[in-house]
């Protein structure tokens, strides 16, 4: 059963250094799923924004930890996807910003 490409990518990763591999290397930065893999991820990535996509990386990045006082917690970890898009293509969600 295919997943749904709304719950495999769940929103993008916009910092200044995603802006500048996005402009440079054509690569996009996606939060997604913990679940997720790498051909999930091509494939809803390819179904949201109409592009092709060429390659995929993926890493965990896990929940820092935060004190507040002399209370401790931890940020929930997640799962972050770096997608590399086929040269001239790009996806519009980002230009606008």
């Amino acid at each position: 059963m295919k997943r749904d490409p709304r719950t495999v990518i769940l929103e993008p990763v916009v910092t200044e250094k995603t802006a500048r591999m996005r402009e440079t290397s054509n690569e996009v930065f996606f939060k997604v799923a913990r679940d997720a893999n790498k051909i999930e991820i091509r494939g809803a990535v390819e179904e949201l924004f109409d592009v092709v996509v060429t390659d995929v990386r993926t890493m965990s990045v896990r929940g820092k930890v935060k004190r507040l006082g002399r209370f401790e917690g931890r940020r929930a970890s997640w799962k972050k996807a770096i997608v590399t898009l086929k040269e001239g293509q790009t996806i519009e969600f980002f230009e606008h910003a």
